[in-house]
C-alpha cells in the first residue's frame, strides 16, 4: 500500500508542476512578458526530478510484486521499513540523476511557450535525459513482468498449491496494471516524441512543448482515474465519504 501511496504522490506533484507551469504561462501570455523569471529553470529542474520519481515508484511496485511471488518466505522485502527506504533511495537517484541538466546548462527558455525546458535536438543531454529517467525503468518493468509470466506459468505446469498460483496471478494481474499506467503516458508522449526526433534533424514546429504537454497534462488525467479504479482502498474510502455525504444532508434536512 505505501508503494502504490508513494505512486500517488509522485502523480500528484508532477501534476502540481504542470499547474504552476501553465499558471507562469497564462501570466506571462496576458502581461506579454518575453522572458525567464528566476525560477524558470528550478521548473524545469524539478519536473524533471517529479517524472523520473513517478517512473522508478512503478520500478518499486513492480519489483515488490515479483518478489512477493519469487521469495514470499523472506519477509524482509515485504517489510514496511524496506520499502519506505527504498522509496527515499528512489527519490535520492531522482534528484542526483537529473542534476546534470543544470550543471550542463542545456536548459533554455523558450519564448513561444514561456517556459524552460531541455532543447529538443540531438545532444549528451538529451539522450542522457531519455536513459536514465524513461528507458532504465521502463526497461526494468517490462522484464520483471516477463520474468512473472514465464515463472507464472511454470507454476502452472507444477503441482501447486491453489491459494499459492492463485496469489502469483494476482501479483501478475498487478504488475500488467501498472504496465497499462505507464503505456497511457508513454502513448500520449508520442507528440513531445515526435517533435523530439524532428529536433534531431530539423527545425520544429512552433510552440511545439505547449502542445506536447497538453498531452502529458491528459495523461496525468487518466492516470489518476486509472490509479482511483486500481486502487481498491482507496476507491473504497473514497465512495464510503461520498454516500455518506448524501445521507448527512437528508439527516440535516429532517
Amino acid at each position: 500500500m505505501i508503494l502504490v501511496i508513494n505512486s500517488c504522490v509522485s502523480e500528484l506533484l508532477l501534476a502540481s508542476r504542470m499547474i504552476s507551469i501553465t499558471i507562469v504561462e497564462l501570466l506571462n501570455d496576458l502581461k506579454h512578458i518575453q522572458y525567464q523569471d528566476s525560477l524558470c529553470i528550478f521548473r524545469s529542474y524539478i519536473g524533471y526530478v517529479f517524472c523520473a520519481g513517478q517512473f522508478y515508484s512503478y520500478l518499486l511496485q513492480a519489483n515488490y510484486r515479483y518478489m512477493t511471488v519469487v521469495s514470499p518466505t523472506r519477509l524482509l522485502w515485504q517489510s514496511e521499513r524496506l520499502q519506505v527506504f527504498l522509496i527515499g533511495l528512489s527519490w535520492i537517484f531522482a534528484f542526483i540523476c537529473t542534476i546534470p541538466h543544470m550543471l550542463t546548462n542545456e536548459i533554455q527558455y523558450y519564448i513561444d511557450d514561456q517556459l524552460c525546458e531541455l532543447p529538443l535536438h540531438l545532444s549528451f543531454i538529451s539522450v542522457y535525459n531519455i536513459v536514465f529517467i524513461y528507458l532504465l525503468p521502463m526497461g526494468g518493468i517490462i522484464f520483471i513482468y516477463f520474468k512473472l509470466i514465464i515463472y507464472v506459468k511454470e507454476m502452472s505446469k507444477r503441482v501447486t498449491l491453489t491459494n499459492t498460483l492463485s496469489r502469483a496471478k494476482r501479483e501478475l494481474q498487478m504488475v500488467n496494471r501498472i504496465i497499462i499506467l505507464v503505456s497511457i503516458e508513454l502513448t500520449l508522449g508520442i507528440p513531445y516524441t515526435i517533435f523530439l526526433l524532428m529536433g534531431f534533424i530539423s527545425q520544429p514546429p512552433k510552440y511545439p512543448i505547449r502542445i506536447a504537454f497538453t498531452f502529458v497534462d491528459v495523461s496525468l488525467l487518466l492516470i489518476m482515474i486509472a490509479l482511483f479504479q486500481f486502487t481498491d482502498p482507496v476507491k473504497t474510502i473514497v465512495m464510503k465519504k461520498l454516500n455518506r455525504q448524501p445521507h448527512t444532508n437528508a439527516v440535516a434536512v429532517l
